[in-house]
């Protein structure tokens, strides 16, 4: 999948045939009503760093919500797909697995520390065919470092595989609105209410309650980083009242939307 222009070379550029260990570009994307990029994979590990706006990220077992100030960690042959909702501003980059240990080999979602924030768009002003050693090697190496040492964020939805819970888990991502109680839930999926409690506890780690309750936190985040208000957010997830939805977000969180949101961009 062609995703650089060369500046000095011809055409577009395939990030996996750039023989650099790592190669960074700046990613900026006007709001046009959404964007998908459908499931695909690199040979690198690539590192999605989002300022403006938020993005989801699909990936083999779970689903990831990257908020302004964080960044996800897709490892290499990682099928995964991504989704825009409004505008987005960030900076993007591959990294060859060869260049050493101690790389993640799971997806992750990470915080984003001012230095490799920094780091990444002084790289992403390289040249992709940038010339090795010096400064550029001590540039590098400071950003996997970074990486590595990144602290882990809880943007992550556990996706069941069981045919019947994936479509249950489909429809509750399409319709969140719909706060049907277990029992109906499981009706919809040709199963029992214990059966299901069973599945999605063995295949998600969580309760139905708990599952339901980080996927709205997650799609409140990317919806209100795409510019939606608190109010719009709150009916988008069926919340009966403002202060309800409040309520949970400041439970999961420690803070209020409105306070989080005001964090997320000052940092």
């Amino acid at each position: 999948m062609p995703i650089l222009t060369a500046v000095d070379g011809p055409g577009w550029i395939e990030p996996d045939d750039v023989p650099r260990p790592i190669v960074a570009f700046g990613a900026a994307m006007a709001d046009s009503g959404g964007f998908e990029l459908h499931p695909h994979r690199h040979r690198k590990g690539q590192m999605l760093l989002v300022q403006r706006g938020a993005l989801s990220c699909e990936v083999e077992g779970g689903l990831w919500i990257v908020p302004p100030g964080s960044a996800i960690w897709i490892p290499g042959g990682a099928l995964h797909a991504f989704k825009v909702t409004g505008a987005l501003e960030g900076y993007c980059a591959f990294v060859d697995p060869t260049v050493g240990g101690g790389l993640p080999d799971l997806c992750r979602a990470v915080s984003v520390t001012p230095l490799l924030r920094a780091l990444l768009a002084r790289a992403a002003h390289l040249p992709y065919l940038y010339e090795e050693g010096g400064a550029n090697s001590r540039l590098v190496a400071v950003i996997l470092d970074e990486l590595v040492t990144a602290r882990i964020e809880d943007f992550h939805l556990p996706m069941p595989t069981d045919p019947r819970l994936r479509r249950v888990a489909d429809d509750m991502i399409a319709t969140p609105a719909n706060r049907g109680t277990l029992v109906g839930w499981a009706q919809r999926a040709g199963m029992s209410e214990r059966t299901m409690m069973r599945l999605i506890s063995r295949e998600t780690g969580m309760s139905f309650g708990r599952w339901r309750q980080q996927l709205a936190v997650m799609l409140a985040v990317k919806w209100l980083a795409g510019g939606a208000s608190i109010q719009q957010v709150a009916a988008d997830l069926g919340y009966e009242s403002v202060p309800s939805f409040v309520t949970m977000f400041r439970k999961a969180l420690g803070t209020s939307p409105a306070r989080y949101m005001a964090n997320r961009h000052a940092d």
